[in-house]
């Protein structure tokens, strides 16, 4: 009985966590929010939803085995997908939010050569130490 609710609060809780997902594609304003929106709560849902098979399916070893496997392969891949497709949009020429506060991608793209450095452009005026 206890494992039955146990796995129906899990299940219920996932599924509302995926819904909210869901959501923020529908709401979000642009693609890296949804983007934020479809990592975060989709791979957390995904993940809680597993965690109640596991729960129910706790004497099976090979089950419960198969639900961490994919936990694992789903909170490892979920975020970096998320940046891929991201920093792709950006690189296509997606416009982002007219409230957006700071493009920091912006700061470190050299639109000339097309290469992204790990430090803000320099200035004309400035030097490098």
């Amino acid at each position: 009985m206890m494992t039955e609710l146990i796995t129906s609060f899990l299940l219920l809780l996932g599924a509302f966590l995926m819904l909210l997902s869901g959501i923020g594609i529908i709401r979000m304003p642009d693609l890296l929010t949804r983007m934020h929106a479809t990592s975060k709560a989709g791979a957390l849902g995904i993940g809680i939803m597993a965690c109640g098979y596991m729960v129910f399916y706790s004497a099976e070893t090979s089950l419960v085995v198969r639900a961490l496997a994919m936990i694992v392969f789903v909170i490892v891949t979920a975020p970096i997908a998320a940046h891929v497709l991201a920093r792709a949009g950006y690189f296509v020429g997606i416009e982002l939010w007219d409230r957006t506060v700071k493009d920091v991608i912006k700061e470190r793209y050299d639109l000339k050569t097309r290469r992204l450095g790990s430090a803000p452009k320099l200035r004309d005026d400035e030097e490098t130490y």
